[in-house]
């Protein structure tokens, strides 16, 4: 049933009337994210500029048993930002200032609604860097990032949104505001609380502030494009720089069907006549590019490389990436639907995987491109589909139940990065386990009593 006309009116006097939407035109663009065949309507949104706020938000939903779910640009990939039924959205993308750069202690302190674009930008014009990396970083927000625990291209060597989150401030459900953390560099007093909330999808606290860790920016970069034949070719490369002990910072793979359509999208100049295509970075130092760029080149040719393209300079290096970063726009625009999903295995089972996910393609007889962060095992398969076509769409989920199974069984996990949300939650208990699912309950119980924090994610 529709919010309360007091409860609407104590929201207003929180955040100001032009802050509060309730509109169904309005309410549209808050009823979704990036995820596909989701949607609901919120009982309103409202926007915070302020931790006080957030708090008094939260305290007055607790007292009325008010569903709210967090929502930062909205780019998440597991339906975890998409409303439950009536609830109030709070939405954090006015909260977008960058309050502290701190070069001697190399961190910066920001508000959740700024962008992971802004962030790497002020970072980098401090001649420092924040590497986590997101394909949507122009848009999405670090609240988010650390709500999904973020990752991204550079994952393999720079690690993901975890690893440079120094402290946070969180407000709990009934309005307490917490801070966690701190610039200490070793802190190992009680419980890493922190830990906890990075990666809770909204459901223990709603983020205010975030204390990120930055590090010096490297001296050079070295990028190059290899192209294969066969896709078994270019896992085994990847296995082979791995053994060499090399570890890139990205370390990404597109298949034929992602290849062409990226051509078709961005005109970047890649090869067609190839079945998998690897984009390889090394950076730091400039003596140490060149040394891992060359051995890389040899691993590839190796390993029958087709071609191995090396960028000549940041430009060309800039338009390499690019082929990756776009791999989801482009593969978009084939089907009226386009699922992309991140089952993740070790990477010695990468082989298996792809060629299992081909298989289930050919088998439930759908269009699957593949693409993802090889250098860690983490694969993208994305479904081009149409949800209105519903025997197509049983067949889709037949095939996820699949994947997501052979994912386990290799010794994988359901998601490397994008979040269980609502997407995802019938597959948590079956690779968690009866005791982990049990600690998480118990723990999700005891920070919020009632439920009032994005209900219905992650698990019941």
């Amino acid at each position: 049933m529709p919010l309360a006309e007091n409860l609407l009116g104590e929201l207003r006097r929180f955040v100001g009337q032009p802050n509060v939407l309730t509109s169904p035109e309005d309410l549209i663009p808050y009823s979704f994210d990036g995820t596909a065949a989701m949607q609901r309507m919120a009982g309103c949104v409202v926007f915070a500029n302020t931790t006080a706020q957030v708090a008094a938000v939260l305290k007055l939903a607790n007292e009325t048993k008010t569903a709210v779910v967090t929502r930062g640009s909205g780019t998440g990939l597991s339906g975890g930002s998409v409303p439950s039924a009536d609830c109030i959205v709070l939405c954090t993308v006015k909260m977008d200032k960058i309050l502290e750069l701190d070069r001697a202690n190399l961190t910066m302190l920001v508000k959740p609604g700024v962008t992971t674009l802004a962030i790497a930008d002020a970072a980098t014009a401090a001649n420092l860097f924040y590497p986590p990396d997101p394909g949507s970083m122009k848009i999405s927000t670090i609240g988010g990032n650390v709500a999904e625990n973020s990752g991204g291209l550079r994952g393999l060597k720079y690690g993901v949104t975890r690893n440079y989150i120094m402290g946070l401030e969180v407000v709990l459900p009934n309005g307490e505001v917490m801070w966690l953390g701190n610039k200490c560099v070793k802190d190992v007093a009680g419980y890493s609380l922190k830990d906890v909330f990075i990666g809770s999808e909204g459901t223990l606290g709603v983020i205010t502030k975030v204390l990120l860790r930055l590090i010096p920016k490297p001296q050079a970069k070295k990028t190059m494009v290899a192209t294969y034949a066969q896709m078994d070719q270019a896992a085994e490369t990847v296995s082979a720089i791995i053994a060499a002990q090399i570890i890139p910072c990205t370390l990404e793979f597109l298949d034929r069907m992602t290849i062409h359509c990226v051509e078709d999208y961005a005109k970047i100049g890649l090869p067609l006549d190839c079945e998998a295509l690897l984009l390889m970075e090394t950076d730091g130092h400039p003596a140490v590019v060149a040394e891992e760029a060359a051995q890389m080149e040899e691993i590839a040719r190796k390993h029958g490389a087709l071609e191995v393209r090396v960028a000549k300079d940041e430009a060309e290096a800039t338009k390499l990436a690019s082929a990756r970063r776009s791999a989801f726009s482009a593969l978009a625009r084939v089907a009226p639907t386009t699922i992309l999903e991140d089952a993740t295995v070790p990477r010695s089972e990468l082989a298996k995987m792809i060629r299992f996910v081909e298989a289930t393609a050919k088998k439930y007889q759908l269009r699957i491109g593949t693409f993802g962060h090889m250098g860690d095992g983490n694969l993208h398969p994305t479904f081009l589909t149409d949800e209105r076509n519903k025997e197509e769409m049983h067949r889709v989920e037949e095939a996820f139940k699949e994947i997501f199974d052979e994912a386990i069984r290799l010794g994988g996990t359901i998601t490397g990065e994008h979040g269980v949300g609502l997407a995802k939650k019938s597959f948590l208990p079956k690779f968690a386990g009866d005791a982990q699912m049990r600690v998480m309950r118990e723990l999700r119980r005891a920070l919020d009593p009632h439920g009032i924090l994005n209900p219905g994610k992650m698990f019941d």
